[in-house]
């Protein structure tokens, strides 16, 4: 059973701790700094650096997080907007910090190799900037809708606030669903599948809805073009500012920021898949059907991201008051070290797939299975199609 926070002034232990999820985007004002410090060009690397190394290795020592809201502080913590700003304060950092790396690109002083890593230290700011504005885009609140799609520009994925909330969380755990990975897929596999079908799945959501409210697909009131706008806005400005030579960068850091967004995607539902009712319909969402992992320093960073059962199973709470649950399934690692498995698909298998089958009892036949592999992995567990 997990701890509930403590009522000690405040009803969330680690109300002081979410400033610090603004690392993430400050990734993208320190290399120059640094660098310049320390005349160590490894710190244009800061940013894969960080979420690849340092936050797997805190997570180790600092271990799991371990508390929960209480029910009686729900409307108090929702409420509260402090963990409001520290959202917002995200977009400023994340958009300040590619205008200095655009400079950097358009200039001579930097090498082809230390150019790189910038442009991965912007696209790993800019995959984490999805995070932001995939909190900032479940809300009803107006405000928060545009800034989730401004937090987006930078990585070109604005179809990704219409697909993620009308279309993964209808269908997340099962094969309809591009987002959720499949048993024995591996992640090379998984990437254009989620890409190309998230996307053809935005376009297709988006102009139903808009159907239905007899408008045209050219039209104002299209999310999807209101989001791509603001890129080619921003990308548009950065060029007239800086010159052509920038837009290669750009693009880089986008497709970086994207795929670090799919890689989490791909590490949230691996194998998992609702039951269906005697009807054929899937069950509603429950805590079974996403991995949890409940290490302090990477649910810091990226706003309790890591309880996802909790998001999926009620997904207009806010980051603050998402629980962890016993009920979850259960990652052996945070998600910062679980992408990094995700890419070596042997050592992801060897690790994960025999985690999917405990989930199930042992059970192949309830899992998410990719669709050709389906036959041998069933066979190798002495089941049936």
């Amino acid at each position: 059973m997990q701890s509930e926070g403590k009522r000690s002034g405040s009803p969330d232990p680690k109300r002081h701790l979410w400033v610090l999820g603004l690392i993430a985007p400050a990734c993208a004002l320190l290399p120059s700094q640094l660098v310049l410090h320390t005349d160590l060009e490894i710190f244009w690397w800061i940013g894969p650096i960080i979420v690849l190394v340092v936050i797997p290795v805190l997570d180790v020592l600092v271990g799991e997080d371990g508390t929960n809201p209480r029910d009686e502080d729900y409307e108090v913590l929702s409420n509260d907007r402090y963990y409001r700003w520290c959202t917002y304060l995200f977009l400023p950092i994340q958009l300040i910090g590619l205008v200095i790396a655009a400079a950097m690109w358009a200039g001579d002083d930097l090498s082809v190799v230390d150019k790189l890593g910038l442009a991965a230290t912007l696209g790993f700011v800019s995959g984490i900037g999805i995070n932001a504005a995939h909190e900032l885009g479940h809300r009803v609140e107006s405000l928060e809708r545009w800034l989730a799609k401004i937090a987006l520009a930078q990585s070109g994925y604005g179809h990704f606030f219409v697909e993620h909330n009308r279309g993964h969380h209808a269908r997340v755990a099962t094969p309809e669903d591009p987002a959720s990975a499949r048993l024995g897929e591996t992640l090379w596999e998984f990437l254009p599948r989620s890409v190309v079908g998230g996307f053809r799945s935005a376009v297709t959501l988006e102009r139903l809805r808009l159907a239905r409210q007899g408008r045209r697909w050219w039209s104002p009131h299209n999310h999807i073009l209101q989001a791509w706008s603001m890129t080619a806005v921003l990308f548009g400005g950065l060029i007239a500012l800086f010159g052509i030579a920038v837009l290669p960068w750009l693009l880089l850091q986008a497709v970086i920021g994207f795929g670090l967004l799919e890689t989490v995607n791909y590490v949230e539902h691996y194998g998992l898949l609702r039951e269906r009712r005697p009807n054929g319909l899937y069950r509603r969402c429950s805590p079974r059907d996403s991995w949890n992992s409940d290490r302090l320093v990477t649910n810091i960073f990226l706003f309790h991201l890591q309880r996802h059962s909790d998001h999926h199973a009620n997904p207009g709470r806010r980051y603050q008051t998402l629980r962890t649950s016993t009920q979850a399934p259960q990652l052996p690692a945070g998600y910062a070290a679980m992408i990094v498995l995700a890419a070596v698909p042997r050592v992801w298998r060897a690790v994960m797939d025999k985690r999917v089958l405990a989930h199930y009892d042992g059970d192949i036949t309830k899992a998410n299975i990719q669709p050709r592999k389906r036959g041998r992995l069933l066979a190798e567990h002495g089941a049936t199609v």
